[in-house]
């Protein structure tokens, strides 16, 4: 009998910006004193999260989709499509941009593009984004680049808990300072970086740059793309979907009390923000609480959920 439900235990990420958010707000079990990324729900093979339920307990999502295809519906692909991350940046992430599918294919052995959005689960007083640029073309990018005018070229946008945004490849941006983000990308681990404010590592090392490339795939002119939201009110859920198009859908769900749900996607993934609940699936209820990470797969066709929570839900 296939499993029901499966929750994941997170594979964890240090970087030079990270912080102490994720044990502090998340009360995981962080292993690093700088610890920057939570890879929440990842079948990547640069970090694997882990069922943590059930008879599947230990096996990585990986591969379950390498050996229960039957799991994810009638998805195709050498690889499971998504990544879910909660990103603690203690300090500034470097200006960076993702290439597309195509690109990335050619250039970076098979890998896939990235387009990913973000939302704003906290941030410091005063905090802000890098999206986007100032340049009409790639000769004009690189004349701001070789005259180390970054303030003229970069756009900065002011943000507050609760704002998404909609970063597809090709766009220049950078987590600042102060925030705490989940993530929901395209499984991909290519990241081109454009600058780093010439800081070091530990042991006095810059971190690469990748200019050639980056300034091959960045979108010239830049348009800010605005995904329009969609609210909808059901008994004992609010759904606002935030974004959907040919890699995701991504919606947010404020639970207020029992809400019977059904689904006919290929799975279905789910982040807890805040809060505490129960959901039930093939009547088995189970806890939800602050920091979960679960995924329906293409079976559970209905639910309930019961309690006062939030989640950021993502499917295909």
């Amino acid at each position: 009998m296939k499993q029901s439900i499966l929750f994941f235990t997170p594979y964890f990420q240090e970087r030079i910006w990270g912080g102490q958010k994720l044990k502090e707000v998340f009360h995981y079990d962080t292993p690093y004193e700088k610890t920057a990324e939570c890879w929440a729900i990842s079948g990547h093979q640069n970090g694997e999260s882990i069922i943590n339920n059930g008879a599947l307990k230990g096996k990585s999502l990986r591969t379950l989709w390498e050996d229960e295809r039957s799991y994810f519906g009638n998805i195709t692909g050498d690889s499971f499509p998504l990544l879910i991350k909660i990103l603690d940046a203690h300090d500034d992430l470097s200006v960076q941009v993702h290439p597309g599918d195509e690109y990335a294919n050619r250039k970076e052995n098979g890998e896939r593009g990235k387009t990913e959005c973000w939302y704003i689960i906290d941030c410091d007083e005063g905090a802000e984004l890098v999206i986007g640029h100032n340049a009409t073309s790639k000769a004009d990018f690189n004349k701001y680049i070789e005259n180390g005018e970054w303030d003229k070229v970069l756009r900065r946008v002011p943000i507050a808990p609760g704002d998404f945004f909609y970063i597809p490849s090709g766009s220049v941006h950078a987590i600042c300072k102060g925030v705490l983000i989940l993530e929901t990308q395209q499984s991909s681990d290519v990241t081109y970086r454009l600058y780093d404010y010439d800081r070091t590592d530990d042991s006095g090392q810059k971190r690469e740059l990748h200019l050639e490339r980056a300034l091959d795939v960045i979108n010239y002119p830049h348009e800010d793309v605005v995904m329009p939201k969609r609210l909808e009110n059901r008994e004992g859920l609010t759904e606002t979907r935030l974004v959907s198009n040919e890699f995701f859908t991504v919606c947010e769900w404020v639970v207020t009390g029992k809400c019977m749900e059904n689904q006919n996607h290929s799975f279905l993934l789910a982040s807890v923000l805040r809060g505490k609940g129960t959901i039930t699936v093939a009547g088995e209820q189970y806890d939800l609480e602050k920091g979960q990470h679960f995924m329906l797969p293409s079976h559970v066709t209905d639910f309930s959920l019961d309690g006062d929570c939030q989640l950021i839900i993502s499917h295909m």
